[in-house]
């Protein structure tokens, strides 16, 4: 795998004005945006962040939300934030698009272990002043909401234990919903928010066995 090797000649402070400029006028510069971070290994992002954040009493995460998009937003993320704060960022842009984004709330919430779905809480919770779910309840309506809030509310059986009869069985209703488009029916609430990841992978390989596509892609 390749490492980034530090570019010795940088200046955080001179980083952040660059950046500054880069968000400010007609446009982003998003050149300069990957010019700089990029190029810097984590710890001179750091460095930058903090120089940002004494030269103008602004977050430059926040300021980078504001003036990116697509995968160069998300790359910045995963730049400049640990685990917990990248996917608390990423699932306030999810929920904030005009329909919610629900599959990135799923992958946050069904790969991750109890503790690390936690951490992205609390750092939701600072980064925010409200909680995940109260922002999930106010952008999602009926078994939508009731899914995307039992989601990231409810505490999973953590065995490893897999039953390959009940992991058929119900990659066979999940198509069933699906071909009825009956997205928001309780069954699928039920087998999404209630069993354990390895059970729920089990579920999602054999319906991707069985169809040929990934359940995210219908």
């Amino acid at each position: 795998m390749a490492t980034l090797v530090a570019y010795e000649g940088s200046s955080p402070s001179a980083d952040a004005e660059l950046l500054r400029k880069a968000c400010h006028g007609w446009g982003t510069d998003e050149k300069t945006v990957i010019s700089i971070l990029g190029h810097r290994n984590a710890n001179q992002r750091k460095l930058i962040r903090e120089a940002y954040q004494q030269l103008y009493q602004e977050d430059l995460v926040k300021r980078l939300e504001h003036e990116l998009s697509g995968d160069l937003e998300r790359a910045v993320y995963r730049w400049n934030l640990d685990p917990a704060d990248r996917d608390a960022v990423l699932a306030n842009v999810a929920i904030r698009k005009e329909n919610c984004d629900y599959r990135v709330i799923i992958e946050v919430a069904c790969t991750l272990s109890p503790e690390q779905l936690f951490s992205v809480k609390t750092a939701y919770q600072c980064r925010y002043n409200r909680s995940l779910e109260e922002d999930l309840a106010s952008h999602t309506s009926s078994n939508l909401r009731m899914l995307l809030v039992g989601l990231v509310s409810i505490h999973r059986y953590q065995g490893n234990e897999v039953n390959l009869k009940l992991a058929n069985s119900e990659a066979s209703i999940l198509r069933k919903a699906i071909e009825e488009k009956s997205f928001e029916h309780e069954d699928i609430v039920r087998i999404i928010i209630t069993r354990s990841k390895p059970q729920l992978m089990a579920t999602l390989n054999r319906y991707k066995d069985e169809h040929g596509c990934n359940i995210t892609k219908v």
